[in-house]
């Protein structure tokens, strides 16, 4: 505490002592605020006030030397240390910001006793903190330079100067994140955790014994203030300290029930593993577990009764009781408050409350079994914290109504819930059963076609297999709807990736409509497959209707989901890709670049997903550079830059995924197209020959992305001069199409467009008039309005028609860009 801070404090104390008893609370309600430690202090002040009489104010005021004597006080020297100015003002003692003058020149931290106060037991307190300090080693752990005792006789110890402010002050400051909080308070259980490896128990944490300072950069906590610390054997003092009867040491909010108890046995390490799930839960939720919404009133015995007896909110319940104040916590966490909820429920509500169990057996023993099971969390692993058993929450339920629980009536009705419990838990089990027969069922008759019998001798093909389910799924799975809308959605991933995108825009657009009638419009497996209808709208070039889609499952998402989650980051991708494909690449390109950063630091840089980013991020640097001067510099930057990520993104998805995965033949695909930009025609023919080869083995010979392949080695062919290869190759690639894609579609447009060029490179005139005319009509609005700027086509410049043509292709181009 600062030396403003205690005057404050002083103040108000004396204030309230002036007034009756009943009037106190609403004085400290009006003149604290919001400031809930204050009222805490003060209130804790006028209980030991009444405890220890009318001499308590005269001993309560911080005296250390006596000052009197010198003239400039804050010059005033102690051994080697010139006193500075006071900092802070503990139980015991001041602590003083001082500087060091031999053997080395440094500020440092001076703490003295306070005068008045040299009985046995505060001496030994303070030389417990010397000692206990001294032999301590660790970065998060303030450090012990020297020790002695003034001309007055009073002890002291010199430590490290820690220029930090509060854990909890800090993160809100920065605006940290749930996952940046955490990672800063394993490192604080890491500091107590070397503690305890020394025998020490702190006995007061809380934010204001953890000072956190950045270094390089990042964030360091230091644990000061061991003036509480208890050694858990006699091996530092040779003999132990107790607590005096009627009395308790720590913080009101932070200690451990244990600590709240006079009669309760000696703490030990799960004590602080108690106010270290306080401080958690205050970096959670930004107040305390039983810290009082706005405009209520509590004594300090009143809290101290509800930290031994009551059981806190779980800090996912907490984050939305107060409303006026919640959306300010909310926001210090980058966060709204619904959204902060659901960050908490689940894992870190199982953890938090772990840490604050009444019972002592059931909490975390020591600070290492909390960071571990935090650390679990943040790895998505299975924590230890689990939720408590039945039998656990009849005794908790016992613990709280002991009067009504002692009489039969009580008993009755604890057996009554239990039975209760007992009848839900087998309906669900039944429902499960019933649910996983009718899934059982469906999967049977789907896959019954591929029985010898039914078949009669034919091949059966997964298309076949799929055609048929899809066919069958409304009568199959009528009684469910939540199943049926689940296998919908799974059916059209699949059709997908198969590239068949108008049967998997069907079934996308009705799974949609079932689950917005049955689980809502924000639930999260409603916009997962809005979000894939979106996409499936843009691959049969619904553009617009899909964007407006996209963006509107985004915000939900964003809301109920959160930024960094990953059916939040799909849909982001997926509308940076139809922003692609509308020419927007300067907005196509901040969106991936936004995903990619978040997917670099969660999931990580080998996830599939972040791989998949890269080389979608490629495509629209590569793009882009193509659609604009080949001598443009920044086109040539980024050109650069798309060859960078390609093979950065290939190198990693071959060695995780493997050289057969469906999206390293992706990455290879976009590799190939950008060499081939770039002149370097020989490594893009050599990676196109190779794509095509693997694709048709693993997609087959009808993928879509089997066929981007073609055309691609065929462009390559061409601007080779192998006019026979590449022909052979357009009109091979331009059959599937048709038969695959109809012969409307962009990219069977693009493989007449190409043929059209090759015709016109040979100066075959009236073949290449007849395929451009043909073609034009489908393509792209980018491809279009470049007509005239393509090299292939110089040939037919100057004649009529080649004006008309591309006059024609300008006017389509701007009437889809419109639509």
């Amino acid at each position: 505490m600062s030396s403003e801070r205690w005057e404050r404090t002083k103040q108000m104390l004396e204030a309230a002592l002036r007034l009756a008893p009943e009037s106190r609370s609403a004085f400290l309600e009006t003149e604290c605020g919001l400031d809930h430690e204050l009222r805490v202090e003060v209130e804790s002040l006028i209980a030991s006030y009444e405890r220890a009489g009318s001499q308590f104010l005269k001993e309560a005021a911080p005296k250390v030397l006596d000052l009197t004597a010198f003239d400039n006080p804050r010059s005033m020297e102690i051994g080697n240390y010139r006193l500075v100015e006071e900092i802070g003002h503990g139980g015991m003692g001041q602590v003083w910001l001082a500087e060091q003058t031999a053997p080395v020149r440094r500020h440092v931290a001076l703490k003295l006793i306070r005068g008045g106060m040299y009985d046995g037991e505060i001496l030994k307190r303070f030389e417990m903190e010397r000692q206990s300090l001294a032999i301590m080693d660790h970065p998060s752990i303030a450090k012990v330079f020297d020790a002695g005792v003034t001309p007055a006789g009073q002890p002291y110890f010199v430590m490290e100067y820690v220029p930090g402010v509060p854990i909890t002050e800090y993160c809100d400051q920065k605006r940290l994140k749930i996952r940046e909080r955490l990672e800063l308070f394993i490192k604080v259980c890491e500091g107590v955790q070397h503690a305890h490896q020394k025998a020490i128990l702190h006995r007061d944490l809380k934010p204001a014994n953890i000072l956190v300072q950045e270094v390089d950069g990042k964030p360091l906590p230091r644990i000061i203030d061991f003036g509480l610390a208890k050694a858990t054997s006699t091996r530092l003092t040779g003999e132990s300290l107790h607590t005096q009867a009627g009395g308790f040491v720590g913080t009101p909010g932070y200690m451990s029930p244990e600590q709240c108890d006079p009669a309760a046995p000696e703490v030990d390490t799960s004590s602080d593993a108690y106010s270290l799930g306080v401080v958690l839960y205050v970096l959670l939720t930004g107040c305390q577990p039983f810290q009082p919404g706005a405009g209520k009133e509590q004594t300090i015995d009143e809290l101290l009764r509800r930290v031994r007896e009551d059981e806190p909110p779980p800090p996912s319940a907490k984050v939305l009781e107060d409303e006026p104040t919640s959306a300010i916590r909310a926001e210090a966490r980058n966060a709204e408050p619904q959204q902060l909820a659901n960050l908490l429920r689940g894992d870190l509500d199982w953890i938090t409350m772990k840490a604050l169990e009444k019972d002592r057996r059931r909490r975390y023993g020591t600070a290492l079994e909390l960071a571990v099971d935090v650390q679990r969390c943040l790895n998505h692993e299975p924590v230890l914290a689990r939720p408590a058993s039945v039998s656990y929450r009849v005794q908790k339920y016992a613990r709280r109504h002991r009067v009504g629980v002692a009489v039969a009536a009580g008993l009755a009705l604890v057996l009554a819930v239990f039975a209760a419990m007992q009848t839900i838990e087998l309906r669900r089990i039944t429902r499960e059963r019933d649910r996983e027969t009718r899934i059982t069922e469906f999967m049977t008759k789907m896959f019954k076609v591929a029985d010898p019998t039914e078949a009669r001798g034919n091949s059966i093909t997964a298309r076949e297999i799929l055609d048929k389910a899809s066919k069958e799924i409304d009568s199959g799975l009528e009684q469910d709807p939540e199943v049926q809308a689940h296998m919908m959605y799974v059916m059209a991933g699949v059709y997908n990736s198969l590239g068949l995108f108008s049967p998997a825009r069907t079934l996308a657009r009705r799974a949609v409509e079932i689950q917005r009638r049955v689980l809502g419009a924000a639930n999260p497996e409603t916009l997962r497959s809005a979000s894939l209808l979106g996409i499936e709208l843009s691959e049969e070039e619904n553009n617009s209707e899909a964007e407006t889609l996209e963006r509107e499952t985004l915000a939900v998402q964003r809301r109920v989901i959160g930024l960094e989650g990953s059916d939040t980051l799909r849909t982001m991708s997926w509308l940076a890709i139809i922003l692609r494909r509308q020419a927007r690449f300067a907005e196509a390109e901040k969106l991936y670049r936004e995903v990619l950063e978040i997917q670099r630091r969660v999931p990580g840089t080998e996830h599939p997903d972040t791989l998949f980013t890269m080389t979608d991020l490629a495509w629209a640097l590569y793009t882009d550079a193509q659609a604009g001067e080949s001598t443009d510099p920044t086109a040539k930057a980024k050109a650069g830059e798309a060859e960078k990520l390609a093979r950065e993104a290939l190198t990693i998805q071959k060695r995780v995924l493997g050289a057969d995965h469906p999206d390293v033949l992706t990455t290879l695909v976009c590799l190939a197209a950008i060499l081939q930009s770039e002149g370097s025609r020989a490594e893009a023919e050599q990676i196109e020959r190779e794509t095509i080869e693997v694709s048709r083995r693993v997609l087959g010979p009808e993928h879509v992305d089997t066929l981007v392949a073609m055309n691609n080695l065929a462009v390559a062919l061409g601007e080779d001069g192998s006019y026979a290869e590449a022909e052979k190759l357009y009109l091979e690639t331009r059959v599937i199409q048709v038969r695959v894609l109809g012969p409307h579609h962009p990219d069977t447009a693009l493989s007449t467009y190409n043929l059209g060029c090759l015709a016109a490179v040979q100066g075959h005139r009236e073949q290449a008039f007849s395929l451009l005319d043909e073609a034009v009509s489908d393509l792209k609005p980018e491809l279009a309005v470049r007509l005239e700027h393509d090299d292939d086509l110089k040939s037919l410049h100057g004649d009529p028609r080649f004006d008309a043509l591309v006059a024609h292709a300008k006017q389509l181009a701007s009437t889809k860009q419109t639509q």
